[in-house]
């Protein structure tokens, strides 16, 4: 623009028309580079780019110039600065400094590979994240949102709590297809519990439902080298258990690789490309937690696939990195750390953590380690539980198609290993699921799960002596030793029998994680981008806590006077 200026004030200094003609090509030239500024920046405002992405690839043009445009004339003339830039996957090696959710990156994946471009979409913890990933997608996975009005509370300050018999319901638990069902794995040797996702995901590769199944495995199969394979000595001193690989599996044996739960961050969909890059799969499996899963769903019709499923398990607070895990066990449960070779673990319905441990005589007949919560440090969860896991709001895994879980179950067997799971079915792709792994007798059904007793109370009770909760309202977190043991067994025992049961515990237990999280995020980014991230679910819950509990308004208000 300046340019031209200068050239008209030129020709009338001159009062010389001839000058004209030889400043044509430039005025021309001069004309396309502005235009092409211009265009340039009104581009970059209209699409919104995050000052983060700003001169990052994760954004790239989705038009080409044409041979005879003006533009493709400038763009000949000016080498490739304006060739569309090509994807770049982010090293993991980076995580979680320079990926995009930073210390709240859940690590599924996704910004490993060339669909890191759909990050800003995808991400359950980037904008709206969880709102925009459930509310938006629930319809179009499911066929229909879940039902908001179908929701259970105790009845009032005085109740005694929900009576027995009690279903689990939408509000909370997702879209319900059929009633959630108890069920146990069959014939599957060393599942983490009775091997229900195992025997789902080998009997849908084997009946021909699938070509190929995405499923976490334990690095370098240290899952088989520890035991847990009937051929195997159990010699190994590995306990790959902790580190998990993502894996891309066509056959049997490649799923049951993964065998057992992994309590790490898992980056479920780092096999993208390579299922992108592998023609002969045409109907696929997809195994994963929350948000994974709804990363996945974001994606999922660029994959151009045939057939999709996606079984999923309920999932909260995962360690960061393997070694996070190993540490918690380390000064969480010192009692097994001797040597043993640690199978996996679990925070249970009777308020303790199971540790379970290749007792020497095969998969068959491991032995546990079960230790009181109370027991445990004051100061562990502070590295054990993922940043990412403190803003989740997706314990259910909304956008599954099968979920499988435990806290909705009673306990009714000292062994994870024999104890029932629940089984939740969202759409007429999840039947179908669940009726191919019964065909092949991988699956055993059981009764409608059921439960009983006073949630609420007991979310708030732990929500007030959380030690996450009160380093969000104090500004730090004290090292302290837990309850010596036999009162922290003593307290165990007195909760556990007064507590809610079945899916009365799992109300509680989802209950409590949203109010944690919420008061988290409230913590770390503020009342409006916190309640902005809350699926329209979590927010009538967290609505509901405010308005009828007096101590969780009082933590709210106490955390928003520190900003």
């Amino acid at each position: 623009l300046w340019l031209n200026l200068s050239l008209i004030v030129k020709m009338n200094h001159d009062h010389d028309v001839r000058c004209l003609v030889g400043w044509l090509p430039l005025i021309f030239l001069a004309t396309q580079c502005s235009g092409l500024i211009v265009t340039s920046y009104r581009g970059s405002i209209g699409a919104g780019i995050h000052p983060t992405f700003a001169s990052s690839p994760l954004r790239s043009s989705s038009s080409s110039p044409t041979s005879s445009s003006p533009t493709a004339l400038f763009s000949a003339a000016s080498s490739t600065a304006s060739s569309e830039p090509q994807p770049r996957p982010i090293d993991p090696a980076s995580w979680p400094v320079k990926f995009p959710a930073k210390s709240h990156c859940s690590k599924c994946g996704l910004c490993e590979t060339s669909y890191v471009t759909h990050v800003t979409d995808a991400c359950a913890f980037l904008g709206e994240g969880m709102k925009r990933n459930i509310d938006g997608l629930e319809e179009r996975v499911h066929g229909r949102r879940r039902r908001l009005n179908d929701i259970v509370w105790d009845g009032g300050a005085d109740s005694g709590g929900v009576g027995e018999g009690s279903l689990a319901e939408e509000a909370r638990f997702g879209v319900l297809h059929r009633a959630m069902a108890l069920a146990r794995g069959k014939r599957v040797t060393g599942a983490q519990w009775t091997g229900c996702v195992t025997g789902i995901a080998v009997s849908m590769l084997e009946e021909g439902m699938v070509d190929a199944v995405v499923c976490i495995a334990s690095k370098d199969d240290d899952f088989h080298k520890n035991g847990n394979d009937e051929n195997c000595d159990g010699s190994s001193d590995d306990d790959g258990w902790s580190n998990p690989e993502p894996i891309l599996a066509r056959t049997v044996d490649d799923v049951l690789r993964g065998r057992g739960v992994k309590p790490a961050l898992a980056p479920s969909l780092r096999v993208l490309d390579e299922l992108k890059n592998s023609s002969d799969i045409k109907r696929l499996l997809f195994c994963g937690v929350g948000c994974a899963v709804q990363a996945f769903r974001t994606i999922q019709p660029e994959l151009q696939l045939e057939e999709v499923y996606v079984l999923g398990t309920n999932c909260a607070d995962n360690s960061p990195t393997p070694e996070d895990a190993k540490e918690f066990l380390r000064r969480g449960v010192p009692e097994v750390d001797n040597g043993k070779k640690i199978l996996g673990y679990e925070f249970m319905q009777d308020f303790r953590v199971h540790v379970k441990y290749d007792s020497g005589r095969g998969a068959s007949f491991p032995s546990y380690e079960r230790k009181p919560y109370f027991c445990l440090p004051g100061d562990v969860a502070n590295f054990a539980i993922a940043d990412s896991c403190l803003a989740c709001f997706d314990y259910t895994n909304s956008l599954a198609d099968v979920v499988v879980g435990y806290m909705g179950a009673p306990l009714d067997s000292d062994s994870m290993d024999q104890s029932y799971q629940t089984v939740t079915v969202r759409n007429l792709r999840g039947e179908r699921m669940i009726q191919s792994a019964m065909k092949a007798g991988r699956l055993e059904m059981g009764p409608e799960a059921t439960g009983r007793g006073s949630h609420e109370k007991f979310a708030m009770a732990t929500i007030s002596s959380d030690k996450l909760v009160q380093k969000m309202v104090n500004g730090e977190m004290k090292e302290q030793n837990g309850m010596p043991r036999l009162l922290g067994e003593v307290m165990a025992f007195v909760i556990t029998a007064a507590g809610p049961k079945g899916v009365g515990f799992a109300r509680y237990s989802i209950d409590y994680h949203l109010l944690r999280n919420y008061l988290h995020c409230l913590d770390i980014w503020g009342e409006e981008t916190a309640n902005g991230m809350l699926p329209e679910y979590s927010a009538q819950i967290v609505k509901k806590y405010a308005e009828t509990s007096e101590p969780f308004w009082n933590l709210v208000e106490s955390i928003k006077s520190k900003r």
